[in-house]
């Protein structure tokens, strides 16, 4: 099992951060775990980078997405282990894996983009959608909303909640049982169940 951490801070979409993270997953075992560290499991988008370096927005744009449909279609079974806020571009990245658990009493998941003037981009809107009913789509994506846990579970953004210290063991033991299936079989079924969200994702926005 891998247990990839994320970090300690806002775990924002640094371009070190993702070659950090493309790097664990290159070596990941039967399962993948990520989480992060207190408050938070990730804001997202490093907006001062990206303020400081706009020439680079659109390769950027095209290295996250990337990430999102590397995790949609790893080979492997993986959980997000919310630990704290999950925004934007970080609860995509929670929405990318086959799972989710999230911490019960602390904590939001948050598509905040129609709040701040974000659009989403196909890659991202078909990511979400890929994952979500409709009217779950309609509730998180065009509302900004904050779910806490529980209301989180109702909508379906994460499939259960634990309390703080064990959301990694509830979500470790999630995925536990389903190590040893053949790599080459579910990146297949993977591949295909979500391959309109991995072309969008992976095509020029």
């Amino acid at each position: 099992m891998t247990v990839l951490h994320l970090g300690d801070d806002e775990n924002r979409f640094s371009p070190d951060w993702l070659q950090r993270v493309h790097s664990t997953l290159d070596e990941v075992g039967d399962v993948l775990v990520t989480t992060g560290g207190g408050k938070f499991y990730s804001n997202g988008l490093d907006l001062d980078w990206l303020l400081a370096n706009g020439d680079q927005a659109g390769k950027y744009v095209a290295e996250v997405q990337e990430l999102f449909a590397r995790i949609l279609t790893l080979p492997v079974p993986t959980v997000a282990a919310v630990n704290g806020h999950a925004f934007g571009a970080g609860a995509m990245l929670a929405m990318a894996h086959d799972f989710r658990v999230m911490r019960a009493d602390r904590g939001y998941f948050c598509f905040p983009e129609a709040d701040i003037n974000i659009p989403f981009t196909p890659g991202m809107a078909a990511l979400i959608q890929g994952k979500l009913t409709p009217s779950a789509a309609i509730a998180s994506m065009t509302t900004g909303r904050r779910f806490g846990g529980a209301d989180a579970l109702a909508l379906g953004l994460v499939d259960e909640i634990a309390s703080e210290g064990d959301v990694v063991k509830v979500a470790s033991d999630r995925v536990a049982a389903l190590a040893g299936k053949d790599p080459g079989t579910l990146g297949a079924i993977k591949a295909t169940m979500f391959a309109p969200a991995v072309t969008a994702l992976r095509t020029p926005a």
